[in-house]
């Protein structure tokens, strides 16, 4: 039986049990007009919003991070239900990251957007006085993805409100109680309900978002609608920030602990089923580990526990929808069929349920296999040899891809060489996925996984525009750059530029300035 969310007639969805197949619940959709006018409801009250002093909207998200933390288990048991996670990644990557996101933005938001003064090096300009100012964008639309139905829209949420905009959220359909929840808690802690609202259904609504008047538009997804957004965006030119996915390679050096590293595959490879962005979905293992390395992975896997996420034992819950567990089953069997070998795995589990599949263990795996060239999303460690850094590098950038990478080695300074050669937009030395819950690190990547961040000061940054406000401090003064030119003007500029940049005479005036004191370092700050 396919269990995936889908329309009841044109104006619902109903949402499911990926573990069960139990219907959870069936959800009106919102239609084009219903959208535009969420829009305009939070574009009236944004500009109250924004005016509201800083202090006060911290104090919101405050009171949002309190009703979290108490009501965290009930919010984990939901993401169980309608994700599949098993409940303790429910708590660790959904709802501590968001806990550690949102201190971040209370912490951060008085400093980030505070005017910025703006010295300026040119002496024909030493009597003017310039700085920096952050204004919101004023709407952003939010397109969230099911892989992680409650942090990134919560991420990208609380970055939003915090600068000053609004927020109109468009979840996945086969998620989308997890986002009322997100907004209910957001109203419970005092925010008025103009300023995220929640707009449910398929494709259709997710389009109408797009075409509707929001000032800027963040989507997380596949490459081939990212890029459709990304052109729908750009004819009206829109602002977007996409995160499109990942191929991340794991490159296992001949100095690696062979314990740890295979340990760390595993979980980097089979986290949430493998249905993160982030997720090892190419492991490169130096040939004298090799062999060693696959048998430790099969070790590992045979102690794992599959089953409902509602189980405090269960590690690796279910696929979220069929189509996801067939686009798995292909790109296994392609690579079976062109000589990999398949260690562990490789199966549906129909006995648990309609959407698991087994975690999978693949050697002999090369580069023209569908499996190491297509997104998997799904529980499947595809592993094979290499022996040199250079082959390794090559091979980890062998991908249209390049969200985040992984290095494992002993030696440290070999490992931060190698990241710095590794196109992608984090490089983690020993560990993995874990950057995501990092609140100060950046999200994103290059190539084909996006464009743009969220998370920290850059994830902030996106929720912001940049005006530059100049101030003369002489204002009845003309000045000399104002219209009257003449050749005696011209040459007088052509002195000034030989005063400012002529090697020899800019030298000697520098010297000139060390000696009467005034380049003498303070300790003041």
């Amino acid at each position: 039986m396919v269990m995936e969310a889908k329309s009841v007639d044109a104006a619902s969805i109903t949402t499911y049990n990926p573990a069960t197949g139990e219907a959870l619940a069936e959800l009106a959709c919102a239609g084009r007009d219903d959208v535009r006018r969420a829009v305009q409801r939070a574009k009236d009250a944004q500009p109250r919003w924004h005016a509201t002093p800083v202090a006060q909207r911290v104090a919101v998200l405050r009171r949002f991070q309190q009703l979290l933390r108490e009501q965290r288990d009930d919010v984990a048991r939901l993401i169980c239900r309608e994700a599949g996670k098993p409940a303790a990644e429910a708590l660790a990557t959904e709802v501590l990251v968001v806990l550690d996101a949102a201190e971040f933005c209370i912490r951060n938001a008085h400093t980030f957007l505070r005017d910025r003064p703006l010295p300026h090096g040119n002496l024909a300009m030493k009597t003017k006085r310039g700085k920096l100012l952050r204004e919101p964008y004023g709407v952003i639309g939010i397109i969230a993805p099911w892989n992680y139905p409650f942090s990134i829209p919560a991420i990208e949420t609380v970055a939003a409100l915090v600068t000053g905009n609004a927020v109109v959220l468009k979840p996945s359909e086969f998620t989308p109680l997890i986002a009322q929840e997100l907004e209910r808690l957001f109203l419970a802690a005092g925010l008025d309900s103009s300023l995220l609202q929640v707009v449910v259904g398929e494709g259709p609504t997710g389009a109408a978002l797009l075409e509707s008047p929001v000032d800027k538009l963040i989507f997380t997804g596949s490459v081939a609608t990212g890029k459709r957004v990304g052109e729908a965006a750009a004819r009206r030119l829109l602002p977007v920030v996409l995160e499109l996915g990942g191929k991340d390679p794991m490159i296992v050096l001949d100095d690696a602990n062979l314990e740890i590293a295979a340990s760390g595959a595993m979980w980097g490879a089979f986290m949430n089923a493998g249905q993160t962005c982030l997720s090892v979905e190419r492991c490169y293992v130096h040939r004298s580990l090799y062999e060693p390395f696959l048998q430790k992975c099969r070790e590992k896997i045979a102690r794992l526990r599959v089953g409902n996420g509602i189980g405090s034992e269960v590690e690796i819950g279910p696929m979220i929808h069929e189509r996801q567990l067939k686009i798995v089953e292909s790109q296994v069997n392609d690579a079976v069929l062109r000589g990999a070998r398949l260690l562990a795995g490789g199966k549906r589990l129909t006995e648990l349920g309609p959407n698991f599949y087994a975690p999978t263990l693949l050697a002999d795996v090369t580069s023209d296999m569908r499996l190491m060239r297509e997104e998997t999303f799904g529980p499947v460690l595809p592993v094979t040899p290499f022996d040199s850094d250079e082959e390794a590098v090559s091979l980890a950038n062998d991908s249209d891809f390049g969200l985040a990478a992984s290095v494992w080695t002993h030696n440290r300074s070999r490992g931060e060489a190698m990241a710095a050669r590794i196109k992608a937009g984090t490089v983690m030395l020993n560990d993995m996925l874990s950057c995501f819950g990092i609140a100060e690190a950046p999200h994103g990547g290059f190539k084909q996984s996006g464009i743009g961040r969220t998370h920290g000061e850059m994830g902030l940054e996106e929720m912001v525009q940049t005006k530059y406000v100049d101030v003369d401090l002489v204002p009845g003064m003309p000045k000399v750059w104002w219209f009257g030119y003449s050749k005696k003007y011209q040459e007088q500029m052509g002195g000034f530029v030989d005063f400012l940049f002529a090697k020899k005479l800019s030298l000697r005036i520098k010297g000139a300035l060390r000696s009467s004191g005034l380049f003498r370092r303070s300790n003041r700050i």
